[in-house]
């Protein structure tokens, strides 16, 4: 009997996918743990294996590299060689009919138009679940099939491979990236451009889905703004101090990201998220960092970052910060946040204004430090201030709530030995 795979759902925003690469052809013969295909989310581009039921000839392919199809429209066809599948393909050709037909058969109708001759019954093609490729696991060492082989082929002892997948499974992304160079690392090319001209570029799966979130969330939530200077001469002092050791080295974004966790957990009402009918606050903080990508944003998410140290965040948000640039996040990764920060700082912005994510209700936008003249003691000296802007959701937060936030975040980096306690 033929199995019937369709277009994954890989994550919670997901509603299309796009067949970066096919692993296999018609013809071949596919078994558990194979690799049939790459799909390109919103968000990240993933291995897609058989798993466990999914075996048996493949008998068709129901899109070419580089096509667009919604979810659970018809991926894959596997069965016994020869078997007839003209039915199933002509469902996915003519999915209005199709969809008409299970609305029929909802509604428990005993009959169609009266120019059938008798009731039809329509076999709905089983659906088949996404399921993660990481999510196969036993007391033996976790490994993908595929994983294995390719350790066999580069004979890599996959022992000491580190695993990214789901419960630190190893997947084809640690085998290929094994003792390779870091992303962060290499130097970009220079760009030459044409002197004339335009170019139209497709628009990605996650720009697609950046614009229709944002545009939902700028025109329907009513933004407002705050914004606070921070002096930031103790927090340059407190880094410095922290980074004396050769194998700790935190970064401005970490103090910001560990002091937005202790001002969350004090001021809950900004850790919340407007849902219709309630206001969820939420007591776990879980805080989004977004991360620049080649076609836009990554939010991957620092889940309980109240409790977890400055070193803990650090090595965290670097590691996502790769995986990011890499397309190898996972769908446990970005979701979940219950507060984002998106810093420009290190890109040479002294200050600007965010969209809230959802469905966070608010986000905190990070300019750079500058180099001012500051009046401290009724004299004027030299001094490091940093501007931060809360955008909020006023459905939400009012502005009292949202300044109290802002006043504990600006305490905690003036006085960074607090966030320690």
């Amino acid at each position: 009997m033929a199995i019937v795979i369709n277009m994954p759902r890989l994550s919670d925003t997901m509603t299309e996918g796009v067949v970066a690469k096919w692993h296999v052809k018609v013809g071949d013969k596919i078994t558990e743990g194979d690799l049939l295909a790459e799909i390109e989310t919103d968000k990240a581009t993933m291995d897609f294996e058989a798993f466990p039921g999914q075996e048996g000839e493949l008998l068709y392919r129901g899109m070419e590299e580089g096509a667009t199809a919604p979810v659970d429209t018809i991926l894959a066809i596997l069965g016994d060689a020869g078997e007839d599948i003209a039915s199933l393909i002509s469902k996915a050709a003519n999915p209005e009919e199709e969809t008409k037909a299970e609305i029929a058969i909802e509604n428990n109708e005993k009959s169609v138009e009266a120019s059938s001759a008798a009731p039809i019954e329509i076999e709905k093609p089983n659906k088949v679940i996404a399921q993660d490729v990481n999510t196969i696991s036993d007391e033996r060492l976790k490994a993908s099939p595929l994983a294995k082989s390719l350790a066999n082929e580069k004979g890599i002892d996959i022992s000491k491979v580190i695993g990214t997948g789901e419960g630190g499974r190893i997947v084809k992304r640690d085998i290929e990236g094994y003792n390779s160079s870091d992303l962060t690392s290499s130097i970009p090319k220079e760009e030459v451009y044409p002197s004339s001209g335009y170019l139209d570029t497709p628009i990605s799966q996650m720009r697609k889905t950046i614009a229709k979130r944002l545009a939902e969330s700028k025109f329907t939530a009513p933004h407002f703004y705050l914004t606070i200077s921070v002096d930031m001469d103790a927090a340059i002092e407190a880094r410095k101090s922290l980074n004396f050791e050769e194998n700790i080295k935190i970064s401005f974004n970490d103090l910001i990201v560990k002091s937005v966790a202790k001002s969350l957990k004090k001021h809950p009402g900004v850790n919340s998220s407007w849902l219709g009918d309630v206001v969820r606050t939420n007591y776990d903080v879980n805080v989004g960092v977004a991360v620049a990508v080649e076609d836009g944003l990554l939010v991957p998410v620092v889940r309980h970052a109240d409790i977890k140290s400055l070193t803990a965040i650090s090595k965290e948000v670097k590691d996502f910060a790769k995986r990011a640039k890499n397309k190898d996040l996972q769908p446990a990764d970005w979701e979940g946040n219950t507060f984002t920060i998106s810093n420009l700082g290190m890109f040479g912005i002294d200050q600007f204004t965010a969209i809230v994510n959802p469905p966070d209700s608010c986000i905190l936008a990070v300019g750079g430090i500058q180099s001012v003249p500051v009046v401290k003691n009724g004299e004027v000296v030299p001094g490091n201030i940093m501007k931060l802007t809360l955008s909020c959701d006023h459905r939400v937060v009012d502005g009292a709530t949202g300044s109290a936030f802002l006043n504990s975040l600006k305490k905690l980096l003036e006085e960074p030995v607090k966030m320690m306690l």
